[in-house]
Order: C-alpha cells, then sequence, then structure tokens
C-alpha cells in the first residue's frame, strides 16, 4: 500500500533529520546542524503529507490509525538507524516498551465494529 510505502520512507528522512547528526556532522556547529536537519526534514514533509492525505481520504485510514501507523514505523526505522549507524545494543527493556506499542497497533485495528465514543 503506498500510504505506508510513503511513511516508511518519510521516517527514513525524519530519522536522518532528528538523530543523523550524532553520527554525521560532528564538527558543526548546533545552528548548521538545525539548518541541515530542515533541509533533510523538507523531504520527510514532501512524504508524510502524501501519505496521510492518501491514507485518510483514499484508503479510509482514521487520523488515529495513521498515527499509530507512523509511530510503529518510527520505531522500526530507528531500531535499525540505532543499530546499523549508531552501533547501539538492544537492550530486554527496548525490546519490550516496543512491545507494548506494537500492542497498542493490534488494538488500534483489532476491534473495528465497537462502538464509537463521542
Amino acid at each position: 500500500m503506498i500510504t505506508i510505502l510513503l511513511l516508511m520512507l518519510s521516517n527514513i528522512f525524519m530519522t536522518f533529520a532528528w538523530y543523523g547528526h550524532l553520527k554525521f556532522f560532528k564538527d558543526h556547529s548546533i545552528f548548521q546542524i538545525v539548518l541541515i536537519s530542515w533541509g533533510i526534514a523538507f523531504f520527510e514533509y514532501a512524504l508524510m503529507i502524501p501519505a496521510n492525505r492518501l491514507g485518510f481520504q483514499f484508503y479510509k485510514f482514521e487520523g488515529f490509525q495513521l498515527k499509530i501507523i507512523q509511530e510503529i514505523i518510527t520505531l522500526i526505522v530507528f531500531l535499525l538507524f540505532a543499530v546499523f549507524v549508531l552501533g547501539e545494543k538492544i537492550k530486554w527493556n527496548y525490546i519490550l516498551s516496543f512491545g507494548f506499542i506494537l500492542l497498542a497497533g493490534y488494538f488500534a485495528f483489532a476491534f473495528p465494529r465497537l462502538p464509537k465514543i463521542h
């Protein structure tokens, strides 16, 4: 589905915009890092906005569902980034935390026929 693909690509840009300076650009000033990050984040927004619009209007996702999908993708992308770019180790409490967020994704989609709270 194009929404998921766009969200994945968007999150790759987002992760590099927010965390790439921890590995790269170490000799740059904070001001320079902010400008570089804004430049990278432009591509995040250029992908995220169409992803959410398509997901909401065409695929009929609810806003809550789009946000939960985005957060799950964000964590997957960040996990890969932290391990392969930053060289960090995965700890059991990170896995447990990630599991709870995946459960949130499950509950967001598992019971579509429950009545809505007004």
